[in-house]
């Protein structure tokens, strides 16, 4: 029968009664509850539970998930969503003006009106095609190096590792030598494993963290930088297979269809609105906007305001405002970190895992102890979760100091959300090599300057005319 992930009451009910505790929200009558229902918890892994819930056990989780939306308590005032809200509790907001939403849209899914911004903005540097065509590549390579081990749990990622001479991580994952048991043990992604093992690249496949950046180049080029999060659904709904969208993004565009419209899309029965989903759309909106995190992250913000809320919002304008900046390639990637915080409320709990993974970074030289610290620390986060997917990249980007090859494979042998991780990481990092020609050709190689996608219209296309593409887009002095 149909399996359907992601979207059915009794999956979700879990994981907003989890996202419940990490508000502060008392919950705990409900999941009672649920419990006495005979309720499941929710799937740890997986998008769906092993087995369908009975009818009434769903029709309860409705219910539950509509008394939840009502519960009181909460972070309070210092983790708003609102750009303006947001921008108040950032002291050292970037000086350049976000732009405006575009004219003749001003529903409530338009951004709003910001504050001035606090002085007069620096001309921003032009980015050149290779930088972005390196950008471009170093995300699909940290993608495709990540693919294989999503989902597997850290211990197994490094036993696969070890078992191939492949540890530290500098390489691609293969199965050759591999014993029967290990791979029991630990399969490789069902979905992923027959394209991004090392004997059988050919090419990059399709992946949702590639499609994202080709939507919003389409977005891009089809309503401008004054794009409105309308202007965003829109687009889902024309071009993005719903098939092809997990966790919060599925949720929302559920809620598309049922007629509900954004921002309410971003909350509604969507218990991952805090998750990494928003962060792995940002990279577009830095790209375009070398020099200028305020209006990266003002991008990222309306981008993101479909999907999720607060720690999940600053998460993409954190990486926008960090891409912005490595796309002028005049900054180390400690700066680029720095300046991705400054668009951070900084009492939110995303800038505290950043400022946490950051530190952890400088003073540990091992970066298997970092990683070891921070799940411990945020061990009862979901592996998709914005907290400690975002530490984890700011960690293997500041403990490679920005080097490329270290900065993909701290990402990923880091656990979680590892191809996400990867791709981020290794957008940041191509930013910074500033040309292909810099990054070793074992990583570039195998794509073939060949990308496969669910969108038609980019299917096939090459790397190089991406970089083109996206060039058109950017700003410019």
């Amino acid at each position: 029968m149909l399996r359907l992930t992601w979207v059915q009451p009794e999956d979700l009910l879990g994981h907003e009664l989890h996202q419940a505790a990490q508000d502060g929200r008392d919950a705990e009558p409900i999941a009672a509850r649920w419990r006495a229902a005979g309720g499941a918890p929710a799937p740890l892994r997986a998008g769906a539970s092993p087995t369908p819930a009975a009818p009434h056990l769903r029709v309860l989780a409705g219910d539950l998930l509509d008394e939840l939306a009502d519960l009181p308590g909460g972070p309070g005032d210092h983790e708003p969503t609102e750009l303006a809200s947001v921008m108040d509790l950032c002291p050292d907001w970037p000086a350049r003006r976000p732009d405006p939403p575009a004219d003749g849209d001003r529903t409530s899914s338009a951004a709003p009106a910001a504050p001035p911004a606090r002085t007069l903005p620096a001309t921003a540097p032009a980015v050149a095609v290779p930088r972005l065509e390196a950008a471009w590549l170093g995300r699909a390579v940290g993608c495709l190096l990540g693919k294989p081990v999503e989902k597997i749990p850290l211990r197994g990622i490094r036993a696969l590792a070890r078992a191939t001479g492949n540890w530290p991580l500098h390489t691609w994952f293969t199965a050759r030598g591999l014993t029967p048991e290990l791979t029991t043990a630990y399969p490789w992604n069902r979905r992923s494993a027959a394209t991004s093992l090392a004997e059988n690249i050919d090419g990059m496949p399709e992946d949702d963290d590639l499609n994202y950046p080709l939507l919003n180049l389409l977005l891009l080029q089809r309503h401008g930088r004054g794009f409105t999060t309308a202007d965003v659904a829109r687009l889902w709904l024309d071009e993005l297979p719903a098939g092809r969208t997990f966790t919060a993004e599925r949720v929302a565009y559920r809620n598309l269809l049922a007629g509900v419209e954004p921002p309410r899309t971003a909350h509604h029965h969507n218990p991952f609105r805090e998750w990494i989903g928003a962060l792995i759309r940002a990279d577009v909106h830095g790209w375009t906007n070398p020099g200028d995190p305020a209006a990266a992250a003002a991008q990222a913000h309306r981008d993101a305001t479909l999907t999720h809320t607060a720690n999940g919002v600053y998460a993409a304008m954190f990486t926008a405002a960090t891409i912005a900046e490595a796309a002028t390639g005049r900054s180390d990637v400690h700066a680029c970190l720095r300046t991705g915080l400054t668009v951070v409320p900084p009492a939110s709990r995303l800038a505290k895992a950043v400022h946490h993974a950051v530190r952890l970074a400088h003073s540990t030289v091992e970066f298997e102890k970092v990683v070891d610290v921070l799940h411990t620390t945020y061990g009862d986060h979901h592996w998709v979760h914005s907290l400690p997917n975002t530490a984890l990249i700011a960690a293997a980007l500041t403990h490679a100091d920005g080097d490329f090859t270290g900065s993909i494979c701290r990402a990923v042998s880091g656990g979680w959300d590892t191809d996400s991780n990867g791709a981020t990481a290794g957008s940041v990092a191509g930013l910074l090599a500033g040309t292909p020609a810099a990054l070793p050709e074992r990583w570039t190689t195998p794509l073939k300057n060949r990308l496969a996608t669910s969108l038609a219209d980019f299917n096939g296309i090459g790397f190089d005319t991406l970089a083109q593409l996206t060039h058109r887009e950017t700003r410019h002095p």
